[in-house]
C-alpha cells in the first residue's frame, strides 16, 4: 500500500537520493555554535552494518572489529530501525556493528584529527584497522575521539564501530519513550539502536579551543567568554573574541593570554537583546594565536543577550515575567524516528508550534540535535532541555552512574543555547524503593547542572517527587474545571498519597507549573 508523503518526507528522500545536498544526508554542519572550515561530513551510505544478537562479535574467530566491510549498507545518520536508514528492522538490537573507509585528507597534516558523532544509542566502542581508539556510553548526547596517535595525512583506515543497546527490562541505561516490548505501546515507540546523529571528521591546531562557555551579561551588557584549549603539542599563546552584530559590524572585541577557565568579558556596544518572538543573536569569531604569533584556530559561533532568572512565582527573561506557554514536544519522526529527516523539518517543526501559538517547548524525554536548538535561538522559540531518563532507576546506583554522566555531558554541550531557559534531568521518577538513593541522584542532577551551567533554572524532576528544585511542576490530566480547584498556597499537589511523609523538598513558593496536561479521550 502506498503511503501519502509529508513535504519533510519527500525532502528527506530528495536529500537521501542525492537531489539536494549531493549524496550526503544531513549535510548541514551539525555544531553551529562551534564551526571550523576543515571538515568532513561521513554520513551517508559508505556505511555497511551487522547485527550481533549473541554479543559475540569480539569473541574469538569471529573478530569483528578487525572488519573490512560487512554484507548490508546502512544510511548513516539513520538508524537500522527507520526506514529512512534502508534497513527498517523493528525487532531488538543488542548488539551491531558499523564499517566504514576513512580518508583523512592529505592537506591535513600536521592537524590533530578529530571523530565526532552527534549521537550513538547507547555503548559505542570505536576501532581503527582493529585496533581500539575510544568508547563512549549515553545514547542520546555528542561525543568525540582524538584519532591524532593513530592516523595520517593521505591515509586510508577501516573505521570499525561496536554498537550495545540494551532496552528490555532493567537495563540500567536510560533510553527515553523507546518502548521496551516489541510492539509500540501507550507513550512508548519505537527504538533507536546506533548511530542517530551526523559523523563528521575535523581538523584543528594542537592548541586549538576545545569549548567555550558564552555566558550572556544582560545587566553589564557583555558577553563573558571562558575558553579551554586543547592538550596539544604545543601551546597557544592568546584568545581573541569577536562580536559582530546582525549587519557583520564588529560591536565588542577584545583579546588576552590563552588560559583554560579564565573568563574575558567583551562589551558590547549599543546591545539588543534576545527574547522569545523577538530574537537577536550576535555572530561570534574566536580565535586562537600560536606561540609563532600566527592564528592557528578559527571558530565560527553565535549568542544572544539574555537573561533568566526566577522571581516572585514566575520564570523572567531579561528581567519581564513570560508566561510558558509550551508545547511538550517528543521528537520522534515516522520515517526517522529520534532523528529528523532533515534540517528543514527541525525548523518546520518550530514554524508550526509557533504558529497554533505556543511560545516554545518543554523537550520531552529527548536530548534534541543541536540544529534543533539553532532554529530555535533563530526563531526565538523557549525549550526547557530535558534527558532521556526514562529506564534509569533513581533507586539504583548502577542507573545512576550512567545517568549522571550523561547528564553532565548534556548541559554541557547546550549551556550556551540562549532559547534553552530551564533543565529537567527526570520526568517522573515514581518508584522510590530506596528513598535515599533516590533523592541522592536528584541532589547529585540538580547541582551538577548548577556547576556546569548557575545561568538558569533546574526543575529536578517534572512531575511526582522534587529533592532539590528551582521550579515547582506536577502533572494533573483532569478536565480544566478540576485544574481550577488546585490551590497552590495550601497542601501541594503531589500525585502520591504516601509520598507526603517522605523526606523530600517543600514547597517554598517556587514558579508552580503543571507542565503536563491534556491527554483526553473523547469519553472523559
Amino acid at each position: 500500500m502506498k503511503t501519502k508523503q509529508t513535504w519533510a518526507t519527500a525532502l528527506a528522500v530528495a536529500v537521501v537520493a542525492g537531489g539536494l545536498f549531493g549524496a550526503i544526508p544531513r549535510a548541514e554542519h551539525p555544531k553551529p555554535q562551534f564551526e571550523r572550515t576543515s571538515w568532513v561530513n561521513l554520513n551517508g551510505d559508505a556505511w555497511t552494518y551487522a547485527f550481533d544478537f549473541g554479543k559475540s562479535g569480539r569473541a574469538a574467530g569471529r573478530e569483528l572489529y578487525r572488519s573490512t566491510g560487512f554484507c548490508q549498507k546502512i544510511n548513516v545518520p539513520f538508524c537500522p530501525e527507520s526506514p529512512l536508514s534502508g534497513v527498517n528492522y523493528k525487532d531488538f538490537i543488542p548488539a551491531m556493528w558499523y564499517h566504514r573507509k576513512l580518508t583523512v585528507p592529505a592537506d591535513w597534516k600536521g592537524k590533530d584529527v578529530l571523530l565526532h558523532f552527534g549521537a550513538v544509542d547507547y555503548e559505542c566502542e570505536i576501532y581503527l584497522n582493529g585496533r581500539s581508539v575510544g568508547f563512549h556510553f549515553g545514547g542520546t548526547v555528542s561525543f568525540t575521539v582524538d584519532l591524532t596517535p593513530y592516523v595520517k595525512a593521505g591515509e586510508t583506515y577501516n573505521l570499525v564501530l561496536r554498537i550495545a543497546d540494551e532496552t528490555k527490562g532493567n537495563s540500567h541505561q536510560p533510553r527515553g519513550k523507546q518502548c521496551s516490548d516489541f510492539k509500540s505501546r501507550g507513550c512508548s515507540y519505537t527504538r533507536t539502536t546506533g548511530i542517530w546523529q551526523t559523523v563528521w571528521l575535523e581538523a584543528v591546531a594542537p592548541c586549538g579551543l576545545a569549548d567555550c562557555f558564552i555566558v550572556p551579561d544582560v545587566d553589564n551588557s557583555q558577553f563573558v567568554f571562558t575558553p579551554a584549549f586543547r592538550p596539544g603539542r604545543t601551546l597557544a599563546k592568546t584568545f581573541r573574541a569577536t562580536v559582530k552584530d546582525a549587519e557583520g559590524k564588529v560591536v565588542g572585541t577584545k583579546e588576552t593570554r590563552a588560559v583554560s577557565g579564565v573568563a574575558m568579558a567583551v562589551p558590547v556596544q549599543n546591545p539588543k537583546l534576545w527574547f522569545p518572538g523577538k530574537p537577536y543573536l550576535y555572530d561570534i569569531v574566536f580565535e586562537v594565536v600560536g606561540a609563532d604569533g600566527k592564528v592557528c584556530d578559527t571558530v565560527k559561533s553565535y549568542g544572544g543577550l539574555r537573561k533568566v532568572s526566577v522571581s516572585e512565582g514566575w520564570i523572567c527573561i531579561n528581567d519581564q515575567p513570560v508566561f510558558q506557554r509550551l508545547v511538550l514536544d517528543q521528537g520522534f519522526y515516522p520515517d526517522g524516528i529520534w532523528t529528523a529527516p532533515s534540517d528543514a523539518a527541525l525548523k518546520h517543526d518550530i514554524e508550526m508550534s509557533m504558529a497554533a501559538g505556543f511560545n516554545g517547548a518543554r523537550l520531552h524525554q529527548k536530548v534534541f540535535e543541536e540544529r534543533f536548538h539553532y532554529w530555535a535561538d533563530k526563531l526565538g522559540y523557549i525549550t526547557w532541555g530535558e534527558s532521556s531518563s526514562w529506564g534509569c532507576d533513581p533507586n539504583q546506583i548502577e542507573d545512576g552512574r550512567n545517568f549522571i554522566t550523561e547528564w553532565g555531558e548534556i548541559v554541557r554541550r547546550d549551556r550556551n543555547h540562549p532559547s534553552i531557559v530551564a533543565w529537567t534531568p527526570f520526568n517522573e521518577t515514581w518508584k522510590t524503593s530506596d528513598i535515599i538513593q533516590h533523592q541522592r541522584l536528584q541532589n547529585d542532577a540538580y547541582d551538577l547542572a548548577k556547576v556546569i551551567d548557575p545561568t538558569r533554572p533546574v526543575n529536578c524532576a517534572s512531575g511526582d517527587l522534587h529533592a532539590k528544585t528551582d521550579l515547582w511542576t506536577i502533572h494533573n490530566y483532569a478536565r480544566a474545571p478540576k485544574l481550577r480547584e488546585i490551590d497552590v498556597k495550601g497542601d501541594v499537589y503531589c500525585m502520591r498519597k504516601e509520598w507526603k511523609d517522605a523526606i523530600y523538598h517543600v514547597f517554598k513558593g517556587q514558579p508552580y507549573m503543571i507542565d503536563e496536561f491534556g491527554g483526553l479521550g473523547t469519553g472523559d
